[in-house]
């Protein structure tokens, strides 16, 4: 497969597939350290359980395809504050967590058959959803030597080798933690509209950026599609909820896949959302938790011998080269899950022709089960 090429064929995802072995161990009395899922350990922030507590009593009906009004204008609220960006509700859709979103952004932008350019390494999810929707996805390599970071030059260069119609992008990046910064998001932004390139902006990290504020792509054009959740800055993920921006053309043809995709993302779970974007003291606790985290694995991972460059950017992976142990990364986790009780992810999730050599490891959890990780992985590997 060449750097630009398409990926044909649904292929698992591993993450998933490691986190169901180390849960079918656990149900066998094991413990297990568990860094393979990019899930916070905290709960959502108290006012957000007592705010469904208190909705509970009431019949829990759909809302309106777009999600409530009140969420909606709370979002509008949310990006003037955090961005100095005046964004309408109208324009913002309410979505089952970012998965659906993304789903919403491909079918709606895009006709069948068109090119969408992702990064590699990414979010393996990126790849199985354009190919599952008749797609092509064209592969962007990144490289440690650059911290694994998009910029312009790149879209050009692989524009140059295949044209392609779209481009998703994520800042922080999921598994290596890698954000651009304004002007390297301004020039991203500049080359996809010379281009015609539709730009998708995965945000779902934002929050979590350790250099500083979070960029968004809306502060820089309103011509780009925004994709964001609660998930990971607010501790919600099994809620499934987030939310997408769209730019004013593609919003009723959204709308309508919504409708008949999705119909409404979960009431419950927007009431608690909505309570969530006023809790930012408590995301910013959380930051603090895993920035400490950051520095306790990065710096265990380097004693080991791990690749692990610097401190990443943001979100809460660490994008850990494992050559000097092993060409075969899903078989090394594997083993490392079975003997020493450490699940993560092999780097073939997120990079299939060159993740053999990585490995996914979250410091979304506590700092006690990272220490115990890493006095596990060092007696597990060779001395």
């Amino acid at each position: 497969m060449s750097d630009s090429g398409s990926t044909v064929g649904l292929r698992p995802f591993h993450a998933m597939e490691i986190l169901g072995l180390a849960k079918a161990l656990e149900a066998e009395g094991r413990d297990i350290c568990h860094l393979e899922v990019g899930e916070p350990s905290a709960p959502p922030a108290p006012k957000v359980l007592e705010a469904v507590a208190a909705a509970l009593p009431d019949p829990q009906k759909y809302t309106h395809a777009k999600g409530q009004i009140e969420l909606r204008e709370a979002l509008t609220q949310y990006y003037r504050e955090q961005h100095g960006v005046e964004v309408e509700p109208n324009d913002i859709m309410v979505t089952m967590g970012s998965s659906s979103g993304f789903i919403l952004a491909f079918l709606g932008a895009f006709q069948r058959g068109a090119r969408i350019a992702v990064t590699r390494p990414g979010y393996p999810a990126y790849l199985n959803a354009i190919n599952a929707l008749g797609l092509h996805a064209v592969e962007i390599p990144l490289s440690a030597a650059r911290g694994w970071r998009l910029s312009s030059a790149d879209i050009e260069a692989a524009y140059a080798r295949e044209p392609f119609e779209g481009l998703l992008f994520a800042s922080p990046a999921n598994p290596t933690g890698a954000a651009v910064d304004r002007a390297g998001l301004t020039g991203i932004v500049a080359t996809c509209r010379r281009l015609g390139v539709q730009l998708i902006s995965d945000e779902i990290y934002h929050g979590l950026d350790f250099r500083g504020p979070s960029v968004s792509a809306l502060e820089e054009s309103r011509d780009v599609i925004v994709i964001n959740s609660f998930s990971k800055y607010y501790c919600m993920t099994g809620w499934r909820i987030g939310w997408m921006v769209l730019p004013p053309a593609l919003v009723r043809r959204v709308e309508m896949l919504q409708q008949n995709l999705f119909i409404s993302a979960p009431t419950l779970s927007q009431i608690a959302g909505r309570v969530a974007l006023g809790e930012r003291a408590y995301g910013e606790a959380q930051k603090a938790r895993y920035a400490e985290n950051r520095a306790v694995l990065t710096a265990g991972l380097a004693a080991l011998g791990f690749g692990v460059g610097g401190e990443p950017d943001g979100a809460f992976y660490a994008y850990a080269d494992v050559g000097r142990f092993t060409n075969d990364a899903l078989a090394f986790c594997r083993d490392m899950l079975e003997r020493a009780g450490v699940a993560a992810t092999p780097g073939v999730d997120f990079d299939r022709s060159g993740g053999e050599r990585f490995v996914r490891f979250s410091y979304a959890g506590s700092r006690q089960t990272l220490e115990q990780a890493l006095e596990r992985m060092e007696r597990f590997l060779p001395r």
